[in-house]
């Protein structure tokens, strides 16, 4: 442009997802002349008159723009309107999840290995039919447990899928092991390769559960099955990566089982490290009882609420399965009374669609849900039992609450349903103020992965029941 010229203002502009905007200005001869500066090539897809190019004439890209053969590889593998249409912890879970797939499927070949030589293979003196044998009962029995472990946990995968799916990973070890591990001992090999089978199934089952749950706390605008799809196929190249390199390894490693074993406990140390990396690179805004239990410590003792990303940094991933309090929502009403004065005691005092049993010595906090009771009104019960359990440890309260757990470990425990109604005015004033601190932190309020039973009841309360 020469110099003293005033600028032309533009006819339009257009930009791809978040990319920056090109504009583009009306030439001389009546054609259009488009900036090339923010221009992603890999979101051309229709006919276009006007040849790419700067505004001083000249052709060519600018600093910042994807070359095409860089764009054509992140269409390829990544979801349609990556990064904006995914969640922020996207590229790095997946990142060190590729780590630990190409870790996996180099381990997975050296068990392979070791399972196709004890069935027989390359021994003239094995027989066919007893490998087929050994195959069939190793399928059946894995069969089986996929089957059993589904109908004992499939539930429960959803309200912890990062330990579960850290389980998966380490139990998928486990049973490379087994696999490696069986031809050492021809007398147990149809038992070993059965068990490693049966846990190979059960980390199908807790891994491909814990997957999908993870798409859906990644796909941002209803793209699922695009997330899903790009995932697959990320995984499908680090596997063929890893065919190729173990077409490299086991010509060095079968002639000498030390090595192979010492390249397995490497690899197997690799695979942990990047599984645990990737499911702590993991920001989930709903809350589960791990992470409601972190948030509210928190607020209890300092009146802040954690956000998304402190919480899920701390939140434990090795003990997430055993917590200290034994918290049951959605019990059915028979268990926890037997008689209309036990009723009025769990009733008297509150006008919450819920009713709540404290057992002291089992540390067990058990809760009936009403027929009306909505995701809001399980987020208090949960906090209530939570609030219970915070009154039998240490660290400071408010000062409400010091002086329920003075009364706890002074008062019997045949008075805990005093405590129980207590800490229901005490949360009529604290859970307000608690829940609209989550919101403002970034927490999704409107639902939740806290685990709760089908049962659902009714009973007598005064007209003017409160309904979250």
């Amino acid at each position: 442009m020469a110099e003293g010229r005033i600028p032309e203002a533009q006819l339009c502009s257009e930009q791809f997802g978040s990319g920056a905007a090109r504009g583009c200005l009306a030439a001389a001869d009546g054609s259009l002349q488009w900036e090339v500066s923010g221009w992603r090539w890999w979101g051309f897809s229709g006919p276009f008159t006007a040849k790419p190019q700067r505004r001083d004439g000249g052709a060519g890209g600018t600093p910042g723009t994807a070359s095409p053969p860089l764009s054509g590889l992140m269409a390829v593998f990544l979801p349609q309107g990556f990064p904006d249409s995914v969640s922020p912890d996207y590229l790095p879970y997946q990142l060190w999840d590729s780590v630990q797939a190409f870790a996996s499927s180099l381990s997975g070949s050296l068990a392979t290995h070791a399972v196709l030589l004890g069935i027989g293979v390359g021994n003239a003196k094995a027989s066919v039919s007893a490998a087929t044998a050994t195959w069939l009962v190793k399928d059946s029995t894995g069969m089986l447990g996929r089957i059993i472990f589904a109908w004992w946990k499939g539930s429960k995968l959803d309200c912890n899928a990062k330990q579960w799916r850290l389980f998966a990973d380490v139990l998928n070890d486990v049973a490379m092991f087994l696999e490696i591990m069986a031809p050492i001992y021809p007398v147990f090999f149809t038992m070993t390769v059965c068990t490693s089978n049966l846990a190979k199934c059960i980390v199908s089952v807790a891994g491909g559960a814990t997957r999908a749950a993870l798409t859906m706390h990644q796909a941002r605008r209803n793209n699922m099955a695009d997330v899903s799809a790009k995932d697959s196929s990320q995984e499908t190249l680090v596997n063929l990566a890893g065919l190729l390199v173990s077409l490299l390894m086991l010509p060095l490693v079968s002639a000498c089982p030390s090595f192979s074993l010492g390249c397995f406990f490497f690899l197997t140390a690799l695979h942990i490290y990047a599984n645990y990396r990737a499911v702590r690179a993991l920001v989930l805004e709903t809350l589960n009882e791990g992470r409601l239990r972190l948030v509210l410590k928190h607020f209890l003792q300092r009146g802040e609420v954690l956000g998304p990303t402190s919480a899920n940094q701390t939140e434990p991933l090795w003990t997430g399965f055993w917590p200290s309090l034994s918290l049951c929502l959605g019990v059915p009403l028979h268990r926890l009374i037997s008689s209309v004065f036990e009723l009025q005691q769990l009733a008297e005092g509150h006008q919450e669609p819920y009713l709540l049993r404290w057992d002291q010595s089992q540390n067990q906090v058990q809760v009936v849900l009403s027929q009306m009771a909505g995701p809001e009104t399980i987020l208090r019960a949960a906090t209530h039992g939570l609030v219970l359990e915070a009154l039998q440890g240490d660290g400071p309260l408010p000062r409400e609450l010091e002086e329920l757990r003075n009364r706890v470990r002074a008062g019997p425990e045949k008075e805990s349903w005093v405590i129980v109604r207590e800490t229901h005015r005490v949360l009529d004033r604290l859970f307000p103020k608690f829940l609209k601190g989550l919101q403002d932190a970034g927490w999704k309020t409107e639902k939740h992965q806290l685990e709760v039973d089908e049962w659902r009841a009714t009973w007598l309360l005064s007209p003017e029941k409160k309904i979250l």
